[in-house]
């Protein structure tokens, strides 16, 4: 028996034109193909859809790849990473609303506009566009920083051609980028921060401002694991994921920079709040302020202190096992048998 989806699939690939045009308006038709730059609609020719064919099987209709990033699928994939779908449920309402009518009564919708640039909407989309990490130049670029284990739970996507723009009067560029969604306390999606990188994957890309974030930021976060009585937080990405190759269990929250540190939202459920400081001004009076607001809620406050600059450093300079010994120093007693382990924690 069939399933939904792939009646859907089916039937939206009968109107693959209709599909093509109202989806991928920036493209155009050449031959049996719909040529466009990519799912998100963009001027170009690397992806290609075929509009005519059998149901399915080699050569079906609806069927599409782009050839810059091998992505593929048919078009109802096309159209749940066009929209920024994150649930199957809501591609296949999204797909419904397309088939109800004609292909020559196809108007836009309100929620099929494009996204405001920047907002939270726009980063959802670009969240959803991109893809798991492992196997990746953010994967790569991560390894050359010291950081050689993400888990598949965390926040963490890449997007092979994410635009770039140097200013308004610009052209847009595009560079591979390690794509972090921030959310708020709910787990909502609000925004994403990018990394673009080198196309190596060594480095991070040769531009003016290589990072960057979208969305609504305030009070919000990059989160690694589920927070309860206990948190580590700090500014950087690169920062906790470096802590959190030594402390794994460790709930954690990037706040993306030392403004957003001071004003980050604290679970309603936290006891103690660890603060990841960066050596700098900047980040010893997001510490003061954070930490007052901390207190203030009844929340005991600790500082973790790197031995360099900041812990992405102590991590490719120090090892796991000399990092490991001096977080131990600065864990509260019960954290240390929690979060690194009771072996740790008789030894040293």
């Amino acid at each position: 028996m069939s399933s939904p989806a792939a009646d859907l699939a089916r039937r939206l690939a009968r109107n693959a034109e209709a599909v093509c045009r109202h989806y991928l308006s920036n493209g155009h038709r050449e031959g049996r193909y719909w040529l466009v730059g990519d799912v998100a609609n963009t001027r170009g020719r690397s992806l290609f859809v075929r509009l005519s064919g059998p149901d399915h099987g080699k050569g079906a209709a609806g069927k599409w790849t782009d050839a810059a990033t091998g992505e593929h699928g048919d078009l109802l994939d096309l159209i749940c990473l066009n929209r920024g779908l994150n649930r199957l449920r809501d591609a296949l309402d999204e797909a419904r609303a397309f088939l109800a009518l004609p292909p020559d009564q196809i108007a836009p919708r309100q929620d099929r506009l494009p996204a405001p640039r920047g907002s939270p909407q726009s980063a959802r989309r670009l969240y959803a566009m991109s893809r798991p990490i492992t196997g990746t130049l953010a994967q790569t670029y991560l390894h050359s920083r010291g950081i050689v284990t993400v888990p598949d739970g965390d926040p963490l996507r890449f997007h092979p051609r994410c635009y770039y723009r140097p200013d308004e009067a610009s052209p847009t560029e595009t560079w591979p980028a390690l794509i972090a969604a921030v959310t708020d306390l709910g787990g909502r999606i609000t925004g994403v921060h990018r990394t673009w990188l080198d196309r190596s994957g060594q480095d991070k890309a040769p531009i003016d401002s290589p990072r960057r974030a979208m969305g609504h930021l305030l009070g919000h976060g990059v989160r690694f694991g589920v927070a309860d009585d206990v948190i580590a937080a700090g500014e950087g990405i690169e920062t906790m994921l470096s802590l959190r190759s030594v402390l794994p269990t460790l709930p954690m929250v990037a706040a993306l920079s030392a403004n957003h540190l001071a004003a980050l939202l604290l679970p309603t459920t936290l006891r103690r709040l660890y603060i990841a400081r960066d050596a700098d001004p900047a980040g010893d009076a997001a510490t003061a302020s954070l930490c007052n607001r901390a207190e203030a809620a009844g929340i005991e406050v600790g500082s973790l202190l790197p031995c360099f600059d900041d812990f992405n450093e102590d991590l490719r300079r120090l090892g796991v096992e000399r990092l490991r010994a001096s977080l131990r120093r600065q864990l509260a007693p019960q954290d240390i048998v929690r979060f690194l382990g009771l072996a740790t924690a008789a030894t040293g």
